[in-house]
This record gives C-alpha cells, sequence and structure tokens, in this order.
C-alpha cells in the first residue's frame, strides 16, 4: 500500500453559490442534488429531486457527470455528523431527464479522482465516515453543523494499494449495493401494485363483478349495495400505545428495540440506525405497546402524524415495542384485515382526515378518539377475502426483499472495514473486474 494525503489523490470543485436564474434568462434547467437527495441516490432513486434553472455559464462547468463524488461540508442543526459522501452511478444518469447539477457547493464538495479508482476512494470514505473518524473534523459553527474539508484533505493519510485490489474491493462492496439497489426497486413495484389494487376496488369500486352491483347512497357518498359505512374503532380490537422508562432511554447495547415515530414511515423503510434499546427488564413489564405480527403502526404526535408503517413475518424484529408516540392497531373483524388496513392509512385521503382530528394546539398530535371516530367503507366479507388472497403476496414479498436488503447491509458493513484496512487481502482472488481509466 502507499501512503497518500486526499488532496494529492483528487481533483476538487468548490465555487461557492451558482446565484439565482430565472427560466426567461440564458440558463439551462437541471436537476440539483441536495443533502436530503443522499439516500434516495444511494437507493437508486432520483425521481424527487429538484429542478432548478442554472445560467449557461456556469452550468457548463459544474455540470456532474457518472461516478463523481459528493461529499458534504455543510448539514443541519440537530448535531448531526457532516462528511457524507454519495457516489453518482451511471444509471442515475441514464434515468435522468435533465443535466445533473449540486444545488450548491457551499454545502457540497464534487471530487474526481486522478490517481485512483473512483469508486474505491468512495467506500475508502464510507469507512471513515461510518467508523467515526472523521468526527474530528465536525464543528458547529452558528447552528450549522460543519465538515473541516481543508484540514481533513490535507492531514487525513489515506493507505492506497494497487489499481487492481482498489477495483477489486471495489467491485465486491458496489455488488452489495447493486443487489439492495434491485431488491428497492422490486419492493417499488410491488407495493405501487398493491396501491393501484386497493384503490382499484375500494376507492374507484371497480371489483370483481362490480358491473352486476347498485350503487346506493351512504354518509360518504354512493357505495355498492352490500357494503357499510362504519368508524375504525368498531373495527379494532387494538389501539394502544407503548412508553418508555422514567428519564427517557439511555444509550445501552443490549436490549429490545423500541421504535419511535422517526421509524413509522411506510413499509419496508426501518432505519436500524434510528433504533433505541430499551432493557429487558422494562420490557417484560410493559402490558401494552408490544409489536404482534402484523401490527400496524401510526405515527400519533409531531410533524408527521398520519404516517403508518407495517410490522409482519419478523420485520424489522421479532420481538419489539413501540413508545408513547405511536399507536398499535390490530383489526378485530373479516371485513377489513390488516393488510387492507395498512392500504387504507396510505390513502392520502385517508393522512388528511386523520391529520384533520388534530387534538393539540402546540405540538400537533392524535388521540385514540379522534382516530376511532373515523369514518372507513368496507365490503362483504367475501370481496375483503378475495382482495386479502391476492394482495398478500404482494405484501409479503416486500417484505421478504427487505429482509434480504437488510442482511446484505449488514454483510456489506461488516467487510468495509477488513478490506479497506487489508485485514482481508483479495489481490490472490479471483475476481473479475473491469479494466478502466482512472476517472
Amino acid at each position: 500500500m502507499t501512503n497518500y494525503v486526499l488532496k494529492d489523490l483528487i481533483e476538487i470543485s468548490k465555487d461557492g453559490e451558482w446565484g439565482k436564474s430565472s427560466p426567461f434568462e440564458k440558463s439551462i434547467e437541471m436537476m440539483c442534488i441536495r443533502g436530503t437527495d443522499f439516500e434516495d441516490i444511494r437507493g437508486g432513486n432520483y425521481e424527487n429531486a429538484p429542478k432548478r434553472h442554472i445560467p449557461k455559464h456556469i452550468a457548463e462547468y459544474k455540470k456532474l457527470r457518472p461516478l463523481d463524488l459528493i461529499i458534504e461540508t455543510a448539514g443541519g442543526s440537530k448535531g448531526r455528523i457532516t462528511g457524507r459522501t454519495v457516489l453518482l452511478k451511471p444509471s442515475l444518469f441514464e434515468r435522468a431527464e435533465l443535466p445533473v447539477i449540486c444545488a450548491s457547493f457551499s454545502r457540497f464538495i464534487r471530487l474526481r479522482c486522478e490517481l485512483c479508482d473512483q469508486e474505491f476512494v468512495f467506500w475508502y470514505l464510507q469507512h471513515l465516515y461510518f467508523s467515526g473518524n472523521l468526527n474530528r473534523y465536525h464543528t458547529q459553527h452558528t447552528g450549522v453543523s460543519r465538515f473541516q474539508w481543508t484540514i481533513f484533505s490535507e492531514r487525513e493519510k489515506i493507505n492506497i494499494p494497487s489499481l487492481h485490489v482498489q477495483r477489486k474491493i471495489a467491485g465486491i462492496l458496489s455488488a452489495y449495493d447493486d443487489l439492495i439497489e434491485n431488491n428497492l426497486r422490486r419492493i417499488k413495484i410491488l407495493e405501487e401494485m398493491a396501491r393501484s389494487l386497493y384503490r382499484e376496488w375500494f376507492v374507484s369500486f371497480r371489483f370483481p363483478g362490480h358491473e352486476k352491483v347498485q350503487m346506493i347512497d351512504s354518509p360518504l357518498g354512493k357505495i355498492p349495495k352490500g357494503w357499510e359505512v362504519t368508524s375504525l374503532g368498531q373495527q379494532l380490537s387494538v389501539l394502544e400505545t407503548g412508553k418508555r422508562p422514567k428519564g427517557g432511554i439511555q444509550d445501552i447495547d443490549e436490549g429490545i428495540p423500541s421504535i419511535g415515530a422517526e421509524n413509522i414511515n411506510g413499509i419496508a423503510n426501518h432505519d436500524f440506525n434510528k433504533e433505541k434499546l430499551i432493557s429487558r427488564d422494562f420490557f417484560e413489564q410493559m402490558r401494552k405497546g408490544i409489536v404482534r405480527d402484523r401490527d400496524v403502526a401510526i405515527y400519533k404526535d409531531g410533524a408527521y402524524i398520519g404516517r403508518s408503517s407495517y410490522f409482519r413475518d419478523g420485520y424489522p424484529h421479532t420481538e419489539c415495542c413501540v413508545n408513547e408516540h405511536v399507536f398499535l392497531l390490530r383489526t378485530a373483524g373479516k371485513q377489513i384485515t390488516q393488510n387492507m388496513l395498512f392500504l387504507w392509512l396510505q390513502e392520502p385521503d385517508t393522512i388528511y382526515t386523520i391529520r384533520s382530528t388534530n387534538a393539540n394546539a402546540a405540538q400537533p398530535g392524535i388521540n385514540q378518539q379522534g382516530i376511532s371516530g373515523i369514518k372507513l367503507i368496507l365490503p362483504d366479507e367475501k370481496i375483503a377475502e378475495q382482495f386479502d388472497r391476492i394482495v398478500e403476496p404482494m405484501l409479503g414479498g416486500i417484505i421478504a426483499l427487505a429482509k434480504k436488503s437488510h442482511n446484505l447491509h449488514r454483510t456489506r458493513d461488516l467487510l468495509l472495514p477488513k478490506l479497506i484496512s487489508g485485514e482481508l487481502d483479495v489481490s490472490e482472488l479471483d475476481i473479475a473486474v473491469p479494466e478502466k481509466e482512472s476517472a
């Protein structure tokens, strides 16, 4: 291995703000990367990135290209450590409708490697970030987290193996990322299929045989004959919340995961890095808030009330609970199954209705009475059973893919420090790597 400081390996671009431009000036419309897009880009998703008009004379020389590295030098408040890095994969540019640029180079630096493999440098920076080595370059200035890039690039010594070994290491780690990205795409397709089917049957009322069913009046408008309008509370056997130990959750290495509002965000979106643990003794004393298989959860109070999640098939854990900011819901009858309940809660109209029950003046929040009183339309048991039979493999497939991705994450994260440090020697491994020019 050869010892370098990072500034000797790379070409950087940090040009400050690029200014503002309207669509009517000499400008180019471009897709812009922000810090909030990092996780989406890592997951292979770039559809939600904003679009902005950039002056032509700036856009041309700041345009990003495949395999560029973007490192974050300023982040949000709340003490989050900066220094995150994202690698812009070629697939992102293939799907992007417009040229790509950073939203602001005052918060990001673009890196292009001259003497080594671009993907290897990305994984090296990932190792430094997740191992905590970048913490010493982290500061707080006027309430904003900042990464001292200049000091880091001039002082941090990094050991670089031969180019062939670099590519082998990058190839191994990137293969895990590619599998995770593929799983995320498949999850998105299955979720869209399940949601579309729910809307077709229970919003548009185009279920099998609907042509022969008479529509009748109801408090919620026209509904199929044989269906009914009821309140959510009448259909639930459980509507409860959990709790935390007095004084809050302490940092402990072993215990039972306690899921809070930050992890109530749809299906298969659990962020294991945001988990808190409670002691087993406290968990065994809990009478409410213990997660059972197929429980549906609702974000109870805070900025995103109404968001929901679905815990099933041992994901995210076979044993866990929720805290006092989360409601658990279990249905009682056959007219609405847990699958149907989750999909109903994902509907924008349902989320709006839940938020409209906000019972708090200061911090947004919902209570049991408000949730229980929400009206919904239920089919007859035959239609409910038929729908559940069709949608079950879709939702089950989503969870199976999420489990695979979690295992891939864990394996990749275990390999990362061992490969970067050279503890695992791959020089003699028969790994096919593409011969390419260094970026």
